[in-house]
């Protein structure tokens, strides 16, 4: 079993705790660091968690360290944990710029450690539900909208909230990315608060992906057309919908939600089928997944190079959304 110690006991960190003590079977909890005095109170009174006030007395002590801290600070915590060989678990996005995650990637490498980065969305039911399914999308469509909140932003939407369906993209996309075009509104806050990015793929797929967190209602949908089939996912009620088109009705895994086509090339059928959707606790399960990564010595599900290239996009959309309105001021 490995120890883990958190850091961050804000109101995610505090969703970790409770997650870990959920993964008993796979962590033991040695106790959290955060320098807020309040925060802290709290986790102790309502997970009878130890404190620890001393943060580098809790990386001596344990095995794994949980990062739920403000994005800023994730390069200095995490680098101190890596140069004491303790492998990391850290929230999305991996770090405030990419100098910073490039150095956490080669310091990985350099002590042999693990680290895997929480895009938690990998682990959401209905994206899990198409694990059986041969994905090749040529054109997904994406929107993740929320209501304002003051706790994200420290950093821009893209960062905030446009990160999990480009970790999400990458991770479908076997592709390099061949262009990007962007543009985003700051309406409440410092950075941008609503953003549209166009990416474009060297194999011809393209992804147009929309994020705000000034929206009247929240959104967090997927939607991923391939030759022959047209996947909908929706990540907020966690519901999978998959349309695919046979050539011959026989083919069809069966004739329930069966629509005949007359087509130039003759008869078709639609066949609409609904995956069979597996509650779970989405960071609890990604927690587990990581420690089984580190006791069987394989590669995490979403390794830090994965948190690295999305951090990568991400900065990429930033840059030519600045661009955009700077060709615009002139």
């Amino acid at each position: 079993m490995l120890k883990i110690g958190l850091l961050g006991a804000g109101h995610l960190g505090k969703i970790h705790l409770k997650c870990i003590q959920l993964a008993a079977e796979s962590y033991e909890l040695a106790g959290f660091y955060d320098p807020d005095d309040e925060a802290a109170r709290q986790a102790e009174e309502h997970y009878g968690v130890k404190r620890w006030t001393d943060l580098d007395a809790l990386l001596e002590a344990s095995d794994v360290i949980d990062i739920v801290t403000p994005t800023i600070t994730h390069f200095e915590v995490a680098s101190r944990a890596i140069r004491k060989g303790k492998h990391i678990f850290i929230e999305k996005p991996l770090a405030h710029t990419l100098e910073e995650a490039d150095e956490l990637l080669r310091l990985c490498r350099s002590h042999g450690v693990k680290a895997q980065v929480g895009h938690v969305e990998r682990f959401n039911p209905a994206l899990l539900a198409l694990d059986d399914m041969p994905l090749a999308p040529m054109f997904i469509e994406a929107h993740r909208l929320a209501a304002f909140n003051p706790r994200g932003t420290d950093v821009s939407v893209i960062l905030d909230l446009m990160i999990h369906d480009l970790d999400i993209v990458l991770s479908l996309v076997k592709s390099k990315v061949k262009f990007v075009s962007a543009s985003g509104v700051p309406v409440v806050s410092d950075t941008a608060d609503i953003c549209n990015a166009r990416i474009e793929f060297e194999n011809g797929c393209v992804a147009n992906l929309t994020a705000s967190r000034i929206s009247l209602k929240q959104m967090r949908k997927l939607r991923l057309f391939q030759k022959d089939a047209y996947i909908s996912l929706d990540f907020l009620d966690k519901e999978a919908q998959v349309v695919r088109l046979f050539e011959k009705e026989s083919d069809s895994p069966s004739e329930d939600s069966l629509l005949e086509l007359d087509t130039p090339h003759g008869k078709k059928y639609l066949h609409l089928s609904m995956p069979r959707i597996e509650q779970v606790n989405a960071i609890k399960m990604e927690l587990e997944a990581f420690a089984d990564s580190i006791l069987h010595n394989k590669r995490p599900v979403v390794s830090i190079e994965d948190g690295y290239e999305a951090l990568k996009l991400a900065h990429q959309i930033i840059g030519e959304m600045e661009r955009r309105k700077e060709s615009l001021i002139r």
